[in-house]
């Protein structure tokens, strides 16, 4: 759907986040006279207020019956479609999308391709990636943008003069969907990796895998990079139309042990790439696969990834204070992430802080892996600490295992478990949301850089963002 389609229409913004208020300017740009109707909190009405917008009206109304009165709602990616009152309404002939729908409609070409739309999802991995899309694109002499989920809502950008040669775009998996209802289809889509995430909000890991996967099974796009080594994407069967790349195995560009390849042709030694942990090294191979698709010599790219500026909030070191080195990894939000975080840090004198809100994400991999290979110690928090410490403290594994009310408290259990310890790290690597405890991550993580000693406002810039 255009945004000229929604001329006549009876419209409402689901959400005064950033991306509703993206919404709302691209909208205001191209129909200025639309009435619309904002859905939100008490708090979002009064700053919706001072736009200053007489065709738009706020309501904190957002039962079925309210939903069902608009043709089409436009909702911040945070809500779910499939909550019982959008539920009920789409019954009654409600249409919802997102601002990332509007967006691809509105550069969809004359055979339904978004001309250089190269989109990154997965669980794990994909604001690094896109990152790192853009990096090397730019490298190549590519005017980029870089934007969607990674922090520049799409509509942000909606008719950017000159636009750009290519579209670094990340998705998460609450977007893959509006790709594919908006009738646009990516140019390239790269998925890196699928396991269990969101499921408050899609409901079920099934439904989880189906939304995430649509990005490639119902947008169709032209290339399809895909990671061989995960059995999900693995085993899909797209159709013959999609040009399918693989990474990951002897195919195409893959990782074995510290050296890129390019099937049997070793191309880089990655151990002084600045990429933190050797699953973001790996995913160097799904941005040159997707560098190939497009045409340009990946194989000249591929030493520009060392001049790369990693992302803040992932693996991040911030320093060390008093003999101990601190490491922010407030994005992770899976038990595989937390996992994969320790994995960069085996030879150190770990002690991880995990737990947080509670999505009912199974815990039971991380558990076992604790009994076999655990850091020095664990210190559980958050609405789901209870649940991940009685399970930790089952096992007959050799570490230290504490509990905490919050942060700070968690902070101060890790000291004392490390004291006396050689090569002392503390991580921060939850492996859940932040929910109630926090706004989002990067609240959580400027907050643990504080009580660290460091100063929050100097690690959360995402390098890069926008076009250049």
């Amino acid at each position: 759907m255009r945004i000229s389609q929604l001329d006549g229409r009876r419209v409402a913004l689901w959400g005064w986040g950033r991306e509703g208020r993206a919404a709302h300017v691209a909208i205001r740009a191209r129909l200025p006279a639309l009435p619309l109707t904002v859905l939100c909190s008490e708090a979002e009405a009064a700053d919706a207020l001072l736009a200053g917008d007489a065709c738009t009206r706020t309501t904190t109304q957002a039962d079925a019956n309210s939903l069902a009165a608009f043709d089409v709602v436009i909702k911040s990616p945070g809500i779910s479609p499939y909550g019982e009152a959008a539920r009920h309404a789409a019954t009654r002939g409600t249409r919802f999308i997102g601002g990332t729908a509007l967006w691809f409609a509105e550069h969809a070409a004359s055979d339904g391709v978004a001309s250089r739309s190269l989109c990154v999802t997965g669980t794990k991995g994909k604001s690094t990636t896109t990152s790192l899309l853009a990096h090397l694109l730019r490298a190549a002499g590519l005017r980029t943008a870089l934007a969607g989920n990674i922090g520049l809502p799409l509509l942000e950008l909606l008719a950017p003069e000159p636009a750009p040669d290519a579209w670094a775009i990340e998705l998460s998996s609450y977007q893959t969907g509006d790709v594919a209802d908006s009738g646009a289809r990516p140019d390239i889509a790269v998925v890196l990796n699928v396991f269990p995430e969101h499921l408050d909000w899609h409901g079920s890991h099934q439904r989880y895998i189906a939304d995430k996967l649509r990005l490639v099974t119902d947008a169709a796009p032209r290339v399809a990079v895909l990671n061989a080594a995960d059995p999900i994407l693995a085993g899909l069967n797209l159709p013959a139309s999609i040009d399918v790349r693989w990474f990951g195995d002897a195919r195409g560009w893959h990782m074995r042990e510290d050296t890129l390849h390019r099937g049997d042709e070793a191309v880089l030694d990655t151990r002084g790439l600045p990429l933190p942990g050797r699953h973001n090294r790996g995913n160097l191979a799904a941005v040159l696969a997707a560098i190939e698709a497009m045409g340009l010599d990946a194989h000249a790219l591929a030493p520009h990834a060392f001049d790369f500026r990693p992302l803040p909030h992932r693996l991040q070191v911030l320093g060390e204070r008093d003999g101990i080195t601190w490491v922010n990894d407030s994005i992770s939000t899976t038990p595989h992430a937390t996992l994969a975080a320790l994995e960069c840090f085996r030879d150190r004198s770990v002690a991880v802080l995990v737990g947080g809100h509670d999505r009912g994400l199974e815990w039971t991999p991380f558990v076992e892996a604790m009994r076999h290979d655990p850091p020095h110690a664990i210190v559980t928090m958050g609405a789901n600490g209870p649940r991940i410490h009685a399970l930790l403290e089952a096992l007959d594994a050799r570490f230290h295992l504490a509990s905490a009310d919050d942060l700070g408290e968690a902070m101060g259990r890790a000291l004392a478990a490390l004291a006396g310890t050689e090569a002392p790290l503390v991580l921060l690597s939850p492996g859940a949301p932040s929910f109630g405890a926090y706004r989002d991550y990067v609240e959580r993580g400027r907050d643990f850089a504080r009580r660290a000693g460091f100063d929050p406002a100097m690690i959360s810039s995402i390098p890069g963002l926008g076009i250049a």
